[in-house]
């Protein structure tokens, strides 16, 4: 099986291309990206830890889901697609949440869905070669660790809180 081509697309989003991973140039091109925000019935938040072995932001903090479109998906259809990839979940309903634009470092758009899972951390099925480890936390622990301890995160999640979080 050939490796997929990610999409590339202009400062508007409007989809322009596809570039193997190894092809595209993160910081001249613009790409697509998908991010779920999973909170529970507590109004808790799922945070994931990248694998230490990740080439970008290895052992750091980030959403519950994150995952790059392929050429041939939406953003809906390749966030259903790492939900169940990175936590094993499936048959949940997404609801769309905002498009964010990143910094200036990486070029890419991020559409962001939002769900409600009650399942305890340990529960969920973690894809071995993306995720460390999933943990339940509530806003005032992440908005104040986010704060104190920044470089636990990936560069983009303070931003991202002030658009996901309420």
């Amino acid at each position: 099986m050939s490796k997929p081509k990610i999409v590339i697309v202009d400062d508007h989003d409007n989809i322009i291309g596809h570039k193997y991973r190894e092809e595209f140039d993160p910081s001249k091109d613009y790409y697509r990206c998908t991010g779920i925000w999973v909170t529970n019935s507590q109004g808790e938040i799922l945070i994931a830890q990248r694998k230490f072995t990740k080439k970008h932001d290895p052992g750091k903090w980030g959403p519950a889901v994150a995952g790059t479109v392929d050429e041939g998906e939406t953003y809906e259809s390749n966030a259903y697609k790492v939900l169940e990839e990175e936590i094993g979940i499936t048959g949940v309903k997404l609801e769309p949440g905002p498009k964010t634009e990143s910094e200036p470092k990486r070029k890419y758009f991020s559409q962001w869905y939002l769900c409600t899972i009650d399942k305890p951390a340990e529960d969920f099925k973690l894809q071995e070669e993306e995720v460390e480890k999933v943990k339940w936390v509530t806003k005032e622990w992440l908005l104040e660790d986010v704060k104190n301890n920044p470089e636990n995160y990936v560069p983009s999640l303070p931003a991202r809180l002030k658009v996901l979080i309420k």
